[in-house]
């Protein structure tokens, strides 16, 4: 996606080989414009699909998921990271590492926000190692569901994530797939 390219290009910043700052407009403050281009953009990739819901880690994917849903027309739910008090056990757990925190965390979703009927799309921000998507795919898979489709806005093509991903059997689409990173250095896939 040019514009989502763009962005990263004039103000991402590659702090290393493998960490790349987005902050400025996606995980810390978010252009609800670009957002919502994003949310387009997975629209017309996976509209043939039949998506029923479409499902995000907090905090970063709540936004391109949210545009996403809106475009689909359908619900957009959050797995969490934290456990609450208010979801009283019928919630379906399971654990996953943060590539970027290098954290181990229960990713949890609500019984009640998934059918066995579902085609589910799940939304995420970076693909790395893909351990997150992977999880939200277990969740998924838990409740007898289907994921249809996992979309990423940025893809670290030069890491595991999209092939671990392709080998389980998920259709995954990449907004910007980078090829490179290193201090001051972002390289994009053709």
């Amino acid at each position: 996606m040019k514009l989502l390219k763009d962005r990263i290009m004039t103000e991402g910043r590659a702090l290393s080989d493998t960490v790349l700052k987005v902050d400025g407009f996606l995980n810390h403050q978010v252009d609800p414009e670009l957002m919502q281009a994003v949310g387009v953009d997975f629209y017309n990739h996976f509209k043939d699909y039949g998506i029923t819901r479409v499902l995000t880690i907090e905090s970063s994917g709540i936004a391109p998921a949210v545009y996403t849903a809106q475009a689909m027309k359908v619900p957009m739910v959050i797995l969490k990271k934290q456990t609450s008090k208010i979801l009283d056990g019928q919630v379906f757990q399971t654990n996953i590492t943060s590539f970027t925190k290098g954290t181990s965390y229960e990713l949890t979703l609500s019984k009640n926000y998934i059918h066995r009927d579902d085609k589910v799309l799940i939304i995420d921000d970076f693909l790395a190692n893909g351990e997150a998507a992977t999880g939200a795919a277990r969740l998924v898979q838990m409740a007898g569901a289907k994921v249809s489709g996992i979309g990423i806005l940025i893809e670290k093509s030069f890491q595991n994530g999209r092939s671990r991903l392709e080998q389980a059997g998920f259709d995954v689409y990449s907004q910007a797939r980078i090829s490179r990173l290193g201090e001051g250095i972002i390289e994009f896939l053709e």
